[in-house]
């Protein structure tokens, strides 16, 4: 059995940002004034490798500072991966009582249920209980039986998450019942930092959690950020085409880099609540463009279980969202709004739309 675990929903890079402020991999892609260095920093949070590179004159080591002092407290707010915090505490309390947590907490779950309710359960922010048996990027993956899928997907309910606003405390209905909520907290901690900067005047910069990208302001010599789609067949760095963006985030859903190999199948990391198994349908990845980062990260689970028909028609009616579907035979869609501004680069791929 072979358990790979890269990142999760990181089917998106920025290529890199080298000291001669060119991002670029085969081609230049990205012109940076060369007067202005970015000040980057990198460190493990979230499950992730997370970066932040800003683009400014003035001494920005503070705000960094700043920036990763706040991914660090909603870390320990919302691990489901440590000994203790505010999620795992609502879980421990499942089916007994109410849990009074912080505001962030609140909001992002508050947040996780209207997409749940939002995706009619293809999102589902419940997904704990099944999430553990997978284990899918742990040392500890593997298949579950059906009898034991069978007698957890009864806890997966987001209606079984009570929220009481006044209070800020959650409940979840059933005992056993566990939030999971990795699949948005990386997104509500991109968008906390965007906050950090708008306060500080910061008018550059690009925010990558994993591969969730968010592309803050314009580059310095006020053109767009080109940001490459990572091909999801092939090693980190080669990509399909490029959006241009600013104040975007850009996040994917795929199944090719966190997943699970068992008897010559591969289970991939994106869990059907419905059933308890991976989706099964014929996309390879679906990204996301919005003007949120805890919208995009959502909305890729949500448009990725759909399907492809069932996910571009569900993507078109919400309101600054864009996407670009690839499946597994090399085919991309996108939705309207992307028709003058996702440029193919890669002839191993058919834009069908």
């Amino acid at each position: 059995m072979k358990n790979y675990n890269k990142y999760k929903k990181n089917f998106i890079i920025l290529l890199s940002i080298f000291l001669t402020s060119i991002i670029f991999s085969s081609c230049t892609i990205n012109k940076i004034n060369s007067n202005i260095q970015p000040t980057s920093r990198t460190g493990f949070f979230l499950g992730t490798v997370v970066t932040i590179k800003l683009y400014d004159n003035k001494n920005t080591e503070n705000i960094l500072d700043l920036a990763f002092d706040k991914i660090k407290e909603i870390e320990k707010k919302m691990t489901i991966n440590a000994e203790n915090s505010e999620v795992i505490k609502i879980n421990s309390f499942a089916g007994k009582n109410f849990v009074k947590v912080s505001n962030d907490t609140f909001y992002v779950i508050k947040k996780g249920k209207s997409y749940s309710q939002l995706s009619k359960g293809r999102f589902d922010i419940s997904i704990g209980p099944i999430v553990k048996l997978w284990n899918i990027g742990t040392e500890n993956a593997r298949v579950p039986s059906q009898s034991e899928i069978n007698s957890k997907l009864g806890l997966v309910n987001y209606n079984d998450i009570i929220l009481d606003e006044s209070k800020k405390s959650i409940m979840l209905k059933k005992e056993g019942m566990i939030l999971d909520l990795g699949g948005i907290a990386k997104g509500y901690a991109a968008d906390t930092i965007v906050e950090i900067l708008k306060k500080h005047n910061i008018k550059s910069a690009i925010i990558d959690l994993g591969g969730n990208i968010f592309a803050y302001g314009n580059k310095p010599d006020g053109s767009k950020w080109n940001i490459a789609i990572q091909n999801p067949f092939s090693s980190r760095g080669n990509y399909i085409g490029i959006v241009s963006v600013k104040n975007k985030a850009v996040v994917t859903s795929g199944i090719y880099e966190r997943f699970l190999e068992n008897n010559g199948k591969r289970y991939h990391h994106i869990l059907d609540p419905k059933t308890g198994y991976p989706v099964e349908n014929n996309l390879a990845s679906v990204s996301i463009i919005a003007d949120k980062s805890i919208d995009a990260d959502s909305l890729s689970t949500s448009a990725f279980a759909l399907g492809l028909e069932k996910g571009l028609d569900f993507i078109e009616h919400i309101k600054n969202t864009e996407a670009i579907f690839v499946t597994k035979n090399s085919k991309i869609y996108i939705t309207s709004g992307l028709k003058n501004n996702f440029k193919l680069s890669n002839n191993e791929f058919n834009l069908m739309n």
